[in-house]
């Protein structure tokens, strides 16, 4: 697990795990939409990477925007918003 913006960054997960062999990296973004970190930041972070660690390979996957798991997730968190709800 890293993070962008706290502890454990990118930069410091990718060198762990390289500095234990693993060769094969993916990347998977836990961002609901597809943002500036995920349009420049994530992109350059991870091709800066790519260069710092070349016996690495680093992939990454799409945000979680647009799959249709999130919004069966979202009607599961209303129906136990309404069911928990105990109107005043």
């Amino acid at each position: 697990m890293a993070f962008l913006e706290a502890q454990p960054t990118l930069d410091e997960a990718v060198a762990r795990l390289a500095d234990r062999g693993v060769r094969h990296i993916l990347v998977v973004p836990y961002f609901l939409t597809l943002g500036i970190h995920l349009q420049r930041d994530l992109p350059g972070m991870v091709d800066r990477l790519a260069q710092v660690h070349q016996n690495v390979e680093i992939r990454c996957t799409p945000p979680l925007d647009g799959h249709p798991a999130l919004i069966q997730i979202l009607l599961d968190r209303v129906r136990e918003g309404l069911f928990e709800w105990k109107p005043s």
